[in-house]
Order: C-alpha cells, then structure tokens, then sequence
C-alpha cells in the first residue's frame, strides 16, 4: 500500500516540484497540501500545471495539519522549518528541502542566517564523499527519519569538487566557484529585480565576497570528503534563465598530479552512480541538458598553464538541486530503489 505523503509549502517552486515528481511515485499517495498566505485556495490556482493534483485544496501549514502523513517534505523558508518539526512524531520520516537543518555548526548558522539553530539533520547528498572518500552519504541515509535536502548551488560545487578533494589531486585552498544561476532559486514571491523587464537580456552577481548562505555548507561537505583548511571564493550570477545551474570550479593541481589522475579521481567517485554522470574527455554540459531531470552533468579538464583543475556541473536547480534530491533521499531512508519517480532525462528543447 502506497505511504501517505504531505508537502508544506505546496505553492512555492520548491513545493510544485515536489508535487510534479511525487504525483509519478509508486510508492507514495500525496494526501496533504498545505501553504501560509495562499491556504484555503484550490492547488490549481497556484499550480495550474499539476493537472492530477487539482482537486486538492491547501490547508494551513501547521504540526496538526502534517503529522497524519507517513512522509512530510517540507519546502519553507529558511527558519520555519524548526517550530514545525520539533512537533511531528518521531516515525514519521520528515525530508526539509529549507536551510534549517543542513549546518552542524551552529556558529555558521548564526552568522549566515541567524535566528535560533535547529540542529543538524542527516544531509540529503547521497553521492557525497564522506570520510575522507572512504564511504558515501547514502549509507547514512538508510533509515533516516530526519533528512535536510541540500542547497541547490551547495549541490552543483560540491558535486564538481568533492572527487578530486577526496583522491587529493586538488588543493582544498583557494578553491573558486562562479555559477549561472536560473531565477527559480529565488523563490516564487514578488521581487522587483526578478521581474522579466528586469533579468531579461541581463545578468547579475549577486551575495558576493563570501556572505551566500551556501559558503558553509560547501564548505562542510567539502570538509567531509577530506578538506583541510578548506577556503572557497563563491560567486553566484543570475541569468536569464527560469531554471538551471551551471557551475564552474576549479582548485589548484597538487603537486606531481597528472590529468590521467584527475579524470582517474572523478570516475571512480562517480562510476555506477545512477544521477551523476562525467561527461567524456573534452564535453563539457549545458544547464539546458538537465531540465526536469535529476542529473548532474560534469565535464571536467586540466589548465595546465593555470595548474588547475576547471570541473564545470550543470544540474537543474529545482529537481538535483532541490526537490529531487529530497525524494531520491526518502527512497533511500524507505528502503526504496533510490531511482524511484525520479528521472535521469531531461526535457528538449
């Protein structure tokens, strides 16, 4: 019998890909909706794309409201994740697509967002490097029943650089990341700049010199994989794009490292991995190539002139980055094959 799921957050961008990919699951029944501003609205009226989920209605995002569903993915605002899990019973398996349970220091989270630190979950990167490179994120998936999703831009650098941190091939210093980032990852809610007079025919840096929100989670994951002293300059670019990631990074060569090395180290991180997908010798991704799907795409060289390793990843910002990653984490929490509703194709044109 399918589980019972509910999505908060349900008319957010975050929230309607949620709903997109679960409506596909074998093994889950969306039974729960639930918004802030737009609760008591038909989900229609806010997702008039979802079209097999128009006949439910948005409840009030509230414990009450959630706690009767097997699952619950939440997709809100950084800070109101806390007050609401700290209600729901402890069986029921809760997957945050927010920030509020991704850090495990709390001193970062009060310096990048402030507010009170609802602890760290288990983080939702199955194919994150772990221990140095000696295990992988999923394991610790398995029976999870608290899961943070990772951040989309966090989810595109760390898959480029966590191989060649962990193979040690790369210098965990003066890493540099400069990302073209789709207006999607802003949220749906009214803002001036992202009005399409705006942003159309135009791109902007934007949270640059180290204060993005996603600095130390890079920063932590990569950390994990085996970095020490890691230091990161992050610069995220919007473009004129509604969805999409493109990140180009690049980190010093080690000594006595060989491109043969390199390529060595990101195949082997990334060999049978069902989403994540290295490109081959000289193809590098295009963001468009990963709409709708679950994929990271990576293409990666050697600079030599620069001593450095350039590894681009392109991902689309609201299913790897976002929504895809919660429910290929829930599968695995489930015991589900992690593949489940998800796909590795994405849309064209």
């Amino acid at each position: 019998m399918p589980l019972s799921v509910a999505v908060a957050g349900a008319s957010g961008y975050a929230g309607g890909e949620l709903l997109r990919l679960l409506a596909s699951h074998p093994e889950f029944t969306v039974s729960t909706v639930t918004a802030h501003q737009n609760a008591g609205q038909p989900l229609a009226a806010v997702q008039p794309h979802l079209r097999s989920l128009a006949g439910m209605t948005l409840a009030e995002t509230t414990p009450q409201a959630l706690a009767g569903a097997d699952v619950v993915f939440l997709a809100l605002p950084h800070g109101a994740s806390g007050a609401i899990t700290a209600e729901l019973p402890d069986d029921v398996v809760v997957v945050d697509a927010g920030a509020d349970h991704r850090l495990t220091d709390p001193a970062d989270w009060a310096a990048f967002y402030g507010g009170e630190y609802a602890g760290a979950w288990d983080y939702g990167l199955p194919e994150l490097l772990i221990d140095g490179g000696a295990a992988k994120q999923r394991q610790t998936l398995v029976g999870s029943t608290r899961i943070a999703a990772p951040g989309c831009n966090a989810s595109a650098v760390t898959l480029a650089l966590a191989p060649g941190i962990a193979a040690g091939v790369i210098l965990p210093e003066d890493l540099v990341a400069v990302l073209a980032v789709g207006t999607s990852g802003a949220g749906k809610s009214l803002k001036p700049h992202l009005l399409a007079s705006e942003i159309a025919g135009s791109a902007s840096a934007y949270q640059v010199g180290g204060i993005h929100r996603h600095v130390p989670e890079i920063s932590q994951n990569l950390t994990a994989a085996g970095g020490v002293g890691v230091t990161l300059s992050f610069t995220p670019v919007l473009v004129p794009m509604s969805r999409g990631i493109l990140a180009t990074a690049t980190g010093r060569l080690a000594p006595g490292v060989s491109a043969h090395d390199v390529r060595d180290a990101w195949e082997s991180a990334y060999a049978g991995e069902p989403f994540v997908q290295l490109l081959p010798d000289g193809e590098f991704p295009r963001s468009g190539d990963t709409t709708g799907a679950n994929t990271a795409l990576i293409g990666l060289t050697v600079d030599e002139k620069a001593n450095r390793v350039v590894a681009i990843c392109a991902i689309d910002n609201l299913v790897k980055g976002t929504a895809g990653a919660a429910i290929q984490s829930a599968n695995i929490a489930l015991g589900f094959d992690e593949t489940l509703g998800l796909t590795a194709d994405g849309v064209a044109p």
